[in-house]
């Protein structure tokens, strides 16, 4: 059964959501993401992704008492990222309340720190986060893209022991037009045994479907939320 991870993407403490990573097209959906985390939760959801796109842009963690917050009022299991990029920025993370970071653009510019936090918190501690836009990586907030082949990445860092990617396409990401599903494909076809969760695109009931029938191992779910594309009580029955 596919994993249903609902997103909560922050800008000045609040919950908002951007239409292919645009920080100009920003539209806010509540002012208290604590309040979106307990609705979550309230419905059965375990898992969280939550994302500090504040931190993405100054490359270190901005909106961390947010996630003190959730994680003290919620039992949900959060994974955080957004600006992750020094020891001291995963130290934060973990001590108010992230169970899981995402390793995105370090993954691509600090290889050897990034295996350093692999191999002493484990790969259910650490997510590689990989972004994409025409089959190539992205980083610094989806702003630069790079030469770097998207499925050569994930699988080089399978290799060297990480088991879990949040994969988004950025092209997908905020316009509910539904998501990457050749994409999660290749991978699928690839790198077999990575735990592959989908992210961008999201539109309806049947995409959560159609993914969970290719054996993807998890979804994250944004705007069909908040536009009311998909109904929490639509989620219900895949939760466990």
């Amino acid at each position: 059964m596919i994993k249903i991870i609902p997103a909560i993407d922050l800008i000045d403490g609040k919950c908002v959501r951007l239409t292919k990573g645009d920080y100009s097209q920003k539209k806010v959906y509540n002012d208290n993401p604590v309040e979106v985390a307990k609705e979550f939760e309230w419905i059965g959801i375990k898992n969280l992704h939550l994302v500090d796109l504040d931190g993405a842009k100054a490359k270190r963690i901005i909106n961390w008492k947010v996630l003190e917050s959730i994680s003290k009022e919620t039992n949900l299991i959060i994974d955080f990222g957004g600006g992750v990029r020094t020891n001291e920025d995963l130290q934060i993370a973990f001590d108010n309340g992230a169970s899981k970071i995402t390793a995105g653009s370090i993954a691509v510019k600090e290889k050897k720190t990034v295996l350093e936090w692999l191999k002493i918190y484990g790969g259910n501690k650490i997510i590689l986060g990989a972004d994409t836009i025409n089959g190539m990586i992205s980083i610094n907030a989806w702003v630069d893209e790079t030469k770097l082949p998207l499925i050569e990445f994930i699988k080089n860092y399978h290799d060297l022991g990480f088991t879990e990617t949040i994969v988004t396409d950025i092209s997908k990401d905020g316009v509910l037009t539904g998501p990457a599903f050749e994409l999660y494909r290749d991978i699928k076809e690839n790198i077999p045994k990575v735990s592959l969760i989908a992210s961008g695109g999201v539109s309806n009931i049947s995409d959560v479907e159609r993914l969970d029938e290719m054996n993807i191992n998890g979804v994250i779910i944004g705007k069909a939320i908040y536009e009311g594309k998909i109904k929490l009580n639509e989620l219900e029955r895949f939760l466990c």
